[in-house]
């Protein structure tokens, strides 16, 4: 099984980055559906990870419509770059879940950061988390939205990765083994 799965990432890169593009389609949807239909409001950190979930599936979309192998290496890297930031907003988000502030209050909301001040102000502040961020409003198998959304880029880091060292290891190995010309 282990074999076949890690020959997937040798013979179907781009099945494999379509792959990522669509599960990040899918939580994206799901999150959407989560605010419009159940009526939860996504924190300053919800936010944050929706962006680099939509860069995920973006990078992972673009370099899986694409054929040449260095369109894969790109996607790849920056899947695991983009999944990377991700997972650490979401991991800082569960930690202010399972580890809320004695003082929290609902402070203003991402949109209302970045009109009000300057980038470099707005960033600390929406790391910094609010009342919104600490709050569990919804759980599946026991994990809150933040600790899904680690898992999920947490995943799409690994496959990023796996598919990156395996691609460049088949691009050294075709231009070592390569006829030289005389």
């Amino acid at each position: 099984m282990g074999g076949n799965l890690l020959h997937w990432f040798d013979a179907a890169p781009r099945r494999v980055l379509a792959l990522i593009a669509a599960v990040c389609v899918a939580l994206l949807a799901f999150g959407l559906y989560l605010q419009q239909v159940v009526g939860l409001e996504p924190c300053p950190m919800c936010i944050v990870q929706r962006y680099a979930m939509v860069l995920v599936g973006l990078s992972a979309g673009l370099a899986a419509l694409l054929r040449p192998r260095a369109a894969h290496l790109t996607g790849s890297a920056l899947v695991v770059l983009f999944a990377g930031f991700g997972a650490f907003v979401a991991a800082r988000q569960s930690f202010l879940q399972w580890f809320p502030p004695e003082v929290s209050s609902c402070g203003r909301d991402f949109y209302g950061m970045i009109e009000n001040f300057p980038l470099r102000r707005a960033i600390p502040m929406i790391f910094r988390g609010s009342g919104d961020c600490t709050a569990v409003d919804w759980t599946f198998l026991g994990g809150s939205i933040a600790n899904w959304s680690f898992v999920w880029f947490t995943v799409f880091m690994v496959a990023g990765a796996l598919l990156f060292a395996r691609q460049w290891r088949q691009r050294r190995d075709q231009g070592v083994s390569a006829p030289m010309a005389a």
